[in-house]
C-alpha cells in the first residue's frame, strides 16, 4: 500500500478506537459507519462505507453493491439485464474507496441470482444476489450492513448513498476513482406516486429537498444506508434502482424497498447452500454510545456539501 493509504488506515483505526461499535453479524465487526465532514462534501472517508463494493466486468466498474454476509453481495437485478453475464466474467472489489489502488482485494462470483419476478418495464423486484467464490474476512474496512428487522420508513432519520458512478447524466466516464457520498431523506410514498405513477409498493423514493443530490449511472445496486435516531447501527433500507434524470432539484430517485425481500433472501440463499439468516443481524452493544460530529447529518446549503455528487440511478426514464 502507498504511504498515503497507510496513513489513512492508521487514522481510521485510531478513530474506531474512540467510537462505540454495534455488531450486526456475530462475531463480525460492526455494521455502522461514522461520516466525516470532508471539505466540499464529495469524498467518503476510508471505512465510512465498509459494506460498499464495486461490481465489475472485464475490469470495468458497472454497478455497486453491499456486503450482506461473508458469502453474499446484494445488488440490483437490472445490472444484469439484458446482457446475461456469466458469473466467471464478474469480479467484486471490496475493502477500498479507491478503484485505482495498486492493492485491490478482489473476489470472484460463482452464482448470479436475479429475482424471478423482476420486470424491466416497471422495474419491480429490482434485486439480485451474488455468491462469492470464497468468504470475506471481515475487518474495519469490510463489514456487512444490517437488514431492517421492523417494517416502516418513518423510523429512518438519516440516510446516505455512495458510489463510483457518474457525476453528470449522459456521460460514460466514472465520476472519479474515489468513492463519493451524498445525503438522502426518504419521501412520502403517496407524494412520490403522484410524480412517478409506475411506482410500486416494492419501491421507495429518496432525495434531498431543494437540492440536486442524487445517485447516477454506475451507482445502481448500491445501498441506501440509513440509521435510526440513536445512530448506532446502519441499515440497508433500499437498493439504488432508477430515476428520471441526474440531480433534478426536488426530484427523488427510486429504490427497491428491501424490507419486502427478507423471505426471498432467506429462501434463495438456503437453496444455494449458503443460508443467510436475518436474525443473526440483530446485534446489541454493551458499550455506551458516544456522540461524534462525524455522524451529524448535513443541512441543505451547507458549505460542506456544495460540491456533492449528482449520483443517479443506472436506468433512467
Amino acid at each position: 500500500a502507498s504511504s498515503q493509504e497507510q496513513w489513512l488506515l492508521i487514522s481510521h483505526t485510531l478513530f474506531l478506537e474512540n467510537t462505540s461499535l454495534a455488531p450486526c453479524l456475530v462475531p463480525a465487526p460492526s455494521c455502522r459507519a461514522q461520516y466525516s465532514r470532508i471539505t466540499g462534501g464529495i469524498e467518503a472517508g476510508v471505512g465510512e462505507f465498509p459494506w460498499q463494493v464495486s461490481i465489475q466486468a472485464r475490469n470495468e466498474h458497472f454497478c455497486g453493491g453491499a456486503i450482506l454476509n461473508e458469502w453474499w453481495i446484494i445488488t440490483a437485478a437490472h445490472c444484469f439485464y439484458p446482457e446475461q453475464l456469466p458469473p466467471t466474467d464478474l469480479r467484486v472489489v471490496l475493502g477500498t474507496n479507491s478503484l485505482t489502488s495498486p492493492s485491490l482485494e478482489i473476489k470472484g462470483v460463482t452464482t448470479i441470482i436475479r429475482h424471478k419476478d423482476f420486470q424491466r418495464v416497471s422495474m419491480d423486484n429490482d434485486i439480485a444476489l451474488l455468491m462469492l467464490d470464497n468468504p470475506i474476512t471481515f475487518n474495519e474496512l469490510k463489514e456487512p450492513i444490517c437488514l431492517p428487522m421492523q417494517p416502516g420508513l418513518s423510523q429512518w432519520h438519516k440516510c446516505w448513498v455512495a458510489g463510483w458512478g457518474q457525476v453528470k447524466s449522459g456521460t460514460s466516464q466514472l465520476s472519479i476513482s474515489w468513492l463519493l457520498k451524498a445525503p438522502m431523506t426518504i419521501m412520502n410514498w403517496d407524494k412520490c406516486f403522484k410524480e412517478f405513477p409506475k411506482l410500486t409498493k416494492n419501491m421507495l423514493c429518496a432525495g434531498y429537498e431543494n437540492e440536486s443530490y442524487d445517485s447516477c449511472q454506475g451507482d445502481s445496486g448500491g445501498p441506501l444506508a440509513c440509521t435510526q435516531e440513536s445512530g448506532k447501527k446502519w441499515y440497508h433500507v433500499g437498493i439504488i434502482s432508477w430515476g428520471r434524470s441526474c440531480g433534478l432539484k426536488n426530484t427523488p430517485g427510486i429504490y427497491t424497498l428491501l424490507e419486502n425481500y427478507h423471505s426471498w433472501i432467506k429462501k434463495v440463499t438456503e437453496l444455494e447452500g449458503r443460508p443467510f439468516r436475518a436474525e443473526q443481524m440483530v446485534g446489541t452493544s454493551k458499550q455506551k454510545a458516544k456522540v461524534s460530529r462525524a455522524s451529524e447529518f448535513p443541512k441543505p446549503g451547507s458549505p460542506t456539501l456544495w460540491l456533492l455528487l449528482c449520483l443517479l440511478p443506472y436506468v433512467t426514464f
